[in-house]
């Protein structure tokens, strides 16, 4: 998941970028609304944080100018604490208004929160060209002919695929597969992505090595 901060103070970036970090969430800044707006316009974000009084344009300026195809959820982070301010803020589309000083983590319970609903919206079926990969029956099929794969041959792929184009470390792979208490080693990822690789067949390129980091899930713009 990648989340944009989008706040002038650099201190506060710094302390947001630790704490989403800490969480396995990559972190992109802008210190301010056009920054902000020429960053979302070449990259894809799963989340911004956004501050509202900074130099040049402001947060609100900001949301009023994003297109409607690159609308993201959005939690402002502002001093402001006026109802004026809130609902404005909400009129604008945003998900959660936070006022500062706040908790980072707090934020971090918000972010979660608001990814998680915005995950349960999801498509409960993965299509690419000739993949099918059907989360709620925890079935893939390629060229409409069913593909047998381990339970966390399956669990690994549909955590890569919900963060496509996101480098994965290992150590996120086995956390968010196997659970914190898990007793193994980096080769168990090893292992698991060699046979989920082989059992997708011509699709196996969709699962890069990303080097001295671990694996992501490479989704072309041509589907």
């Amino acid at each position: 998941m990648k989340i944009l901060v989008v706040d002038d103070e650099v201190m506060i970036r710094q302390v947001i970028k630790e704490y989403c970090t800490f969480n396995h969430y990559n972190v992109d800044e802008a210190e301010n609304g056009v920054e902000a707006l020429e960053k979302i316009q070449k990259y894809n974000y799963d989340l911004m944080v956004l501050d509202i009084m900074m130099p040049g344009m402001d947060g609100f300026s900001m949301l009023g100018e994003l297109p409607k195809e690159k609308r993201i959820p959005t939690i402002v982070l502002s001093a402001r604490d006026e109802e004026f301010d809130k609902l404005r803020g909400f009129e604008l589309g945003i998900d959660d208004y936070l006022t500062k000083p706040f908790s980072p983590k707090e934020l971090i319970a918000r972010i979660k929160a608001i990814t998680n609903r915005v995950k349960n919206q999801l498509s409960d079926i993965y299509r690419y060209n000739g993949l099918e990969v059907n989360f709620l029956a925890h079935t893939i099929r390629i060229d409409e002919k069913y593909v047998d794969v381990t339970p966390k041959e399956f669990e690994i792929l549909t955590f890569l695929i919900h963060n496509k184009n996101i480098a994965i470390s290992r150590e996120q792979l086995l956390s968010s597969v196997w659970g914190y208490d898990f007793f193994g080693d980096d080769r168990t990822i090893d292992t698991h992505i060699k046979m989920l690789r082989s059992n997708l067949g011509r699709y196996r390129d969709l699962i890069v090595t990303v080097r001295g980091v671990g694996y992501k899930f490479r989704e072309d713009e041509e589907k």
